[in-house]
This record gives C-alpha cells, structure tokens and sequence, in this order.
C-alpha cells in the first residue's frame, strides 16, 4: 500500500513541483484544490475544496483520517505582503491544523517563509536569528509557526516548518524579477529594473520542492531554511539572463524603485543538507532552464530566438 500524504496549494508554483517530488517518491498524493484542477497523473488525487469553509475542511478530514499533511496553500495575489487575507489564511490554517489533529493527523508540515525572519543580521540561521517580521504576511506565517510548534508538540505531531526563501524557475508568475528580465530580453526591449546592488539568496523551484519533501521526510523538527546558502547580487543575474538571451539592448539600472532596503539577505542551509539535501541546480543552469520554458511558452510573440 503506498503512503498517503494531502497537501494544499498543490497548484500553485512551488505546490506543482512538491506533488511531482512527492509522487516520485511513491507517495500518493491527495490534493484540496480550489479551481482550476491540475492536469491529471498517475499518483495524484484531488478534491475541490474552499478552505475558509471550515464546516468544509472538517468534514473532509473525519471521511478520510490522513496521517501526513503538507499546507503550502496562502494567497498570492496582488499586495499579498500586507493583504487583509493574510488573516483569513491564518485563522484557516489554524482550523485546518485543529481538525488534521481531531481527526488522526500525526505529521504536519507549513510553508515557512523569510520574510518572518529580521532582515537586518543579514546571515539567517534557524535557531539563532531573530523572527521580526515587517509585514503583515511575514507576521501571519510566524504566528502559525509559533501557535502549530506548540499545539503540535502538546499533541504528539510531528512539526516541520519549511522557510522557503528566495525562488525562480519555468512558470513562475511573468510579474516577478526573472521572468520580467527573461520575457524583456526575448522581446528585445528595454530592460527596467532597480539599481540591483542587493544580494540576496535564490534557489531553483525543483530543489526548493526536494528541500520541503526532505524535511517532511525526514526526523528533523521545527524550522529548516530552503534555500542556496550562497548571496548573489541582483544584477549578476540580470547580466547574466542578458548574456543567456543574447541581448543587445539597454538595461536600465534604476528605471523603478528597490523593493526593500537590506543590502545582504542569505540563509544558513546546514540544517538542510544535514539530512541529505543537495542543490541540483546551478543559476547558470536553472535560468537556461527557465528562458527555455518561456521561449517555448512566448513562441510567436519572441524576437531573440
């Protein structure tokens, strides 16, 4: 009998790319999904479900009694570092996480994030940094770390809280750094970012994915960075998409405002590879990959191809 795991957020970026890891691994995987549905595979099961409908989501957990949960889901739209939604998610994941224990639960994994960390130390370890969040959403993620390390520890659940850091990789949304540079440079226009002096830690999607199942796999409890451990300033990887791209055009450093003021921000990731993780991909390689995927998801609006 394979192992069953339900997990929320399964169609978002980073939620795809942990149902594909999951399923390699022989995990059979149970996904709550509010519309669209992901494309249907071998392995994977799903259900369509509001998670604000707490009368909803409790219902389903006494039907099916799973083990292991693992909640990516959180809103992700416009303004979501201090959305009122913020709230909404917290008091839903705290429903879930009370109802996941009333109904058998015995591992539960949340998505973690850097933004509950206090940016000005710059180098952020688990156990040592300080958590001070400046927005609404890193405030949010930390208080459910807080309130779910308590009540799981009180109730004999296993704990993992993943801090995904910094990510990129094929499908992320066009709004974002990367693929703004990426989708610019492919159409030969200008390219407008910030002055790019930050660095700050980035790692390809596929191996935040295996970072978040090695921890849901493994013994370790509590916080675990996701991420490279290795600072690259943003312009490296703005010249770098130029030279992938063959860009001839103008960059234009300072064409729109920093998105925030720490000059280094990178993580300690030895927890992570303590329990066997390892970073698969490069930047070299994983932008190479993600310039395919929107070469190839743009064919016919692109002019450097």
């Amino acid at each position: 009998m394979k192992k069953k795991v339900l997990i929320t957020g399964g169609t978002g970026f980073i939620g795809r790319n942990v149902v594909d890891e999951l399923i390699s691994r022989g995990w059979e995987v149970h996904s709550l999904v509010f519309p669209p549905f992901a494309p249907e595979k071998e392995g994977l099961i799903q259900y369509e479900m509001n998670l604000m409908d707490t009368d909803a989501v409790n219902k389903f957990l006494k039907e099916h009694n799973f083990e292991n949960l693992i909640h990516l889901a959180w809103y992700v739209g416009p303004k979501c570092h201090v959305h009122d939604l913020n709230l909404d998610w917290t008091l839903a994941t705290l429903n879930l996480l009370k109802s996941f224990k009333e109904n058998g639960g015995k591992r539960f994994a949340g998505a973690g994030t850097i933004s509950e960390y206090e940016y000005k130390y710059g180098y952020l370890l688990e156990d040592e940094t300080p958590t001070s969040p400046k927005t609404l959403y890193g405030e949010s993620k930390n208080s459910i770390y807080k309130i779910a390390s308590v009540y799981c520890k009180q109730n004999g659940i296993e704990f993992k809280w993943p801090r995904i850091f910094n990510l990129y990789g094929p499908a992320e949304k066009s709004q974002r750094l990367m693929p703004s540079v990426i989708n610019s440079c492919l159409k030969g226009e200008d390219v407008k970012v910030s002055d790019c002096l930050k660095f700050q830690d980035y790692l390809h999607v596929k191996d935040t994915a295996c970072g978040i199942v090695d921890v849901f796999e493994s013994d370790i409890e509590g916080a675990v960075n996701i991420c490279s451990g290795k600072p690259v300033q943003l312009r490296t990887i703005v010249e770098k998409i130029a030279e992938l791209t063959n860009f001839k055009g103008k960059i234009l450093w300072g064409a729109i405002p920093a998105a925030f003021g720490d000059e280094v921000v990178v993580g300690n990731n030895e927890k992570l590879k303590s329990i066997g993780w390892n970073q698969k991909y490069s930047l070299e390689e994983g932008l190479k990959e993600t310039i395919d995927w929107w070469k190839e998801h743009n064919k016919g609006e692109l002019l450097n191809v």
